[in-house]
């Protein structure tokens, strides 16, 4: 699924959940310039997906048509059988990539980033029989992960470890220039990065501490 798709399908999701809602707030919530949110909305007016219901002057609700209900369907169905490829992609990249950590002597592995992709980085870790030493995050609400705290990532010089992974593809490049900040050597870095369909870790050999 593209990253049009992807917008389409929040769309036609947020009209679902909340009609009276204004193009600013779906602007503001899902992260779009008010301009291109206006030209998707007319998009689906165009295609039949969405109607337009005047309630009062200044006040309108969108509702999703029987068409748009059938295309929310098909781009949710899309969205899953991407996700399950995704995650399946993921989790083969990560084996792999913590599979020469271990053969290469490391054995204790920080997660930069709490999320989906670090749920998927953290069994493949314990099926390699390595050691997660801690959880970093610096976002606002993100309090424990597996059990441990989640820590900022200026407490990373008090830890101990062989490997990072940075478990964000959509923010890889901040976690990278967040490390190097910090001092953490490039080749004790794993970054998962997705480009278009594929998904591939970009590790140079990882320097064991000891």
């Amino acid at each position: 699924m593209n990253s049009s798709a992807y917008k389409e399908l929040q769309l036609l999701n947020e009209i679902a959940t909340e009609p009276s809602v204004t193009q600013r707030s779906l602007a503001k919530k899902l992260e779009m310039a008010l301009g291109l949110t206006n030209l998707m909305i007319r998009r689906f007016i165009n295609k039949g997906h969405v109607k337009v219901v005047n309630i009062q002057k200044n006040r309108i609700r969108y509702l999703l048509t029987p068409q748009g209900i059938a295309e929310k369907t098909r781009l949710t169905y899309e969205y899953l059988q991407y996700s399950l490829h995704l995650y399946r992609r993921v989790r083969e990249v990560v084996r792999a990539s913590l599979a020469r950590v271990a053969q290469a002597g490391g054995r204790t592995i920080l997660l930069y980033g709490v999320g989906e992709i670090a749920e998927i980085a953290y069994l493949a870790l314990k099926e390699q029989g390595l050691t997660l030493v801690g959880a970093i995050d610096d976002r606002d609400g993100v309090a424990g992960f597996v059990g441990l705290p989640v820590l900022r990532s200026d407490q990373i010089p008090t830890l101990s470890f062989d490997c990072v992974i940075v478990s964000s593809l959509a923010h890889w490049e901040d976690g990278l220039q967040r490390l190097q900040a910090l001092g953490v050597p490039d080749q004790k870095i794993i970054i998962i990065e997705q480009a278009g369909p594929a998904v591939r870790a970009v590790q140079p050999e990882p320097e064991v501490v000891g």
